[in-house]
C-alpha cells in the first residue's frame, strides 16, 4: 500500500483560525456589554452561590484570554518539540486541549458576563452554577467527539505498487490509501463555527435574545458542519472495492464493489471545470473537487466519480488489477 497525506496545511489554518476567534470572544463580550456592567465584575462565587471575589473590568477581560492563549501555545510549543506535521494539530491531545478549553473559557466568559449583567454593584451578581454545568458538560463533549475523531484515522498495510497496472501475487492482499484537505474550506468551517459559537455566548451573556441567537446560529453551523464535512475526502482501494470518506469521522461514505466498476483512470481536472470546489455535479459527472491536478475516476454504471487524490495512479491501476479478477 502507499499512502499519501495531502494538504495538512488546512487544518493548521483551521487551528489558527479558531484560536484567534476564541481570543476575540473572550476579550469582546465583556466590552460590549461594558454600558451595562459594573466597574468591578464578580468573578468567583462561593458554595453557596454568593459571589465572593471580583476583578476590574479589564482584568475580567483579559485575564481568560491570557490563559487561553498559554494554553494555545503551549499546545503548539507541544506539537513543534514532538515534531508533529502541522496537519495533525487537531488530532489527539492537541484538538481536545484546544476544542474543549475554548469551549469552556468562552461559555465561563458568558456566565460571568450574563451574572453581572445590569447591577450596580458586583456583590448583586447572580449564580452562574446552571451555566457553569452546561459550560462543562459541553466542553467534555466536544473533547470527546474530537478525540473520536483523531482515532478513526485508519492504519493500513500491505506493499508499494508500482506503474498503471500491476500483477497482484497470489495471496497477497493489498491496499492503497490516499487523503487529501483543502485549506480555505477548513478556515471557511472554523469561521461559521465561530460566528455560531458568538452567537450562543452572546445569548447566555445576556446580550441578545435567545430567537435572535437561533437565528443566526442555525444557519452559520450548519454551513460549519456542511463545509467540514466537505473540507477532506479519503479514498480507499481494497479487494472490497473502492471507498470514498468524507470529513474528520469519515462519514458520510460512497461505496463501490470491485465488480460494479468497469474502469479507472487519472484525469487532470480543475475547479473551473467541474463547477466549484467540493462535492460538484457537472457534464463531466461527479467530481470531489478539494484541490486543482490528478483525480481519480472511476466509470460505474455508467456514469463517472472522480475524487482529487494524489497518488491516483496507483489507486487506478490497483482498481483496474482487482477488476480484471473479479467475475462482472
Amino acid at each position: 500500500m502507499k499512502k499519501r497525506t495531502g494538504h495538512g496545511s488546512g487544518t493548521a489554518w483551521g487551528v489558527v483560525g479558531w484560536c484567534a476567534g476564541v481570543l476575540l470572544l473572550l476579550v469582546g463580550m465583556p466590552l460590549a456589554a461594558s454600558g451595562r456592567l459594573p466597574a468591578r465584575l464578580a468573578t468567583h462565587w462561593s458554595g453557596s452561590g454568593e459571589p465572593d471575589s471580583s476583578m476590574p473590568l479589564w482584568a475580567a477581560a483579559f485575564f481568560p484570554a491570557l490563559i487561553w492563549t498559554v494554553l494555545a501555545l503551549g499546545v503548539a510549543l507541544g506539537l513543534w518539540r514532538t515534531g508533529r506535521e502541522p496537519g495533525a494539530a487537531i488530532r489527539g491531545w492537541a484538538g481536545v486541549s484546544l476544542l474543549a478549553g475554548g469551549l469552556f473559557l468562552v461559555g465561563g466568559q458568558a456566565s460571568v458576563v450574563r451574572a453581572n449583567l445590569d447591577r450596580s454593584d458586583w456583590r448583586e451578581a447572580g449564580s452562574v452554577t446552571g451555566w457553569v454545568v452546561t459550560t462543562i458538560v459541553a466542553a467534555a463533549t466536544a473533547g470527546a467527539v474530537a478525540w473520536l475523531a483523531a482515532r478513526r484515522r485508519p492504519a493500513a498495510q500491505g506493499q508499494a505498487l508500482d506503474g498503471p497496472s500491476m500483477e497482484i501475487p497470489e495471496g497477497q492482499r493489498l491496499v492503497w490509501l490516499s487523503r487529501t484537505s483543502n485549506p480555505w474550506l477548513h478556515v471557511t468551517s472554523a469561521v461559521t463555527g465561530l460566528v455560531a459559537l458568538a452567537a450562543v455566548a452572546a445569548a447566555v451573556g445576556g446580550l441578545v435574545s435567545s430567537l435572535q441567537a437561533l437565528i443566526l446560529m442555525a444557519p452559520f453551523a450548519l454551513a460549519s458542519v456542511l463545509v467540514l464535512g466537505c473540507a477532506s475526502v479519503q479514498a480507499r482501494v481494497s479487494e472490497e472495492g473502492l471507498k470514498v470518506s468524507f470529513g474528520p469521522f469519515g462519514w458520510p461514505a460512497r461505496r463501490w464493489a470491485v465488480r460494479d466498476i468497469e474502469s479507472a483512470r487519472v484525469e487532470q481536472r480543475t475547479p473551473a471545470q467541474v463547477g466549484g470546489w467540493g462535492y460538484r455535479l457537472s457534464g463531466m459527472g461527479t467530481t470531489v473537487m478539494l484541490r486543482s491536478g490528478e483525480c481519480l475516476v472511476i466509470r460505474a454504471t455508467g456514469k463517472d466519480f472522480a475524487v482529487s487524490v494524489d497518488d491516483a495512479e496507483r489507486g487506478a491501476a490497483l482498481l483496474n488489477s482487482l477488476g480484471a479478477r473479479s467475475p462482472r
